[in-house]
């Protein structure tokens, strides 16, 4: 399914029964359409023609099953500011973050660094040697700033108005 860009015309179309529906739906995305149906008072079918009209326009892009790290043993959640040599890396370096799977999310940022990463580790140890044997020998990265998360307090969606 091929999603358009999100503009501020369709933000306006977007009514009270697509917002109670979307509070519902990222509560809970295993909801079922009746019972979404039920807390609106429309019919299933009308849920499910404004879901699929909230993911074409690309409101909504799709659900997905959240595995915690740390039931998988990764406990050592990092953040990590990368300043590279010159602006023009950053596309190699994106390239070479993308093929380590402990860099869960990666940014291009304004400010002090030009890439900003989240990482997950199983322990300090393990973020240190990715960080020897994998970050500090990609071509590009001038140098690296490492903060790690010690907890995390809380983590949520926009709001729904």
């Amino acid at each position: 399914m091929e999603t358009k860009n999100f503009s501020e015309q369709e933000a306006a179309n977007i009514d009270e029964l697509d917002e109670k529906i979307l509070k519902l739906i990222t509560k809970n995305a295993r909801i079922p359409f009746l019972e979404v149906a039920r807390e609106c008072g429309v019919s299933g079918a009308a849920i499910h023609q404004r879901v699929q009209r909230l993911l074409n326009i690309g409101v909504v892009t799709g659900s997905e099953f959240i595995v915690s790290p740390q039931k998988l043993g990764y406990n050592t959640c990092a953040y990590m500011g990368i300043y590279l040599e010159k602006a023009n890396y950053h596309k190699q370096v994106v390239d070479a973050l993308r093929s380590i799977p402990e860099v869960v999310e990666c940014h291009y940022t304004t400010g002090q660094y030009a890439i900003f990463v989240k990482i997950q580790t199983k322990t300090n140890k393990h973020l240190k040697r990715l960080i020897d044997n994998e970050l500090q020998g990609v071509e590009g990265i001038a140098r690296t700033e490492t903060f790690i998360s010690l907890e995390m307090d809380f983590k949520r969606q926009v709001p729904i108005k």
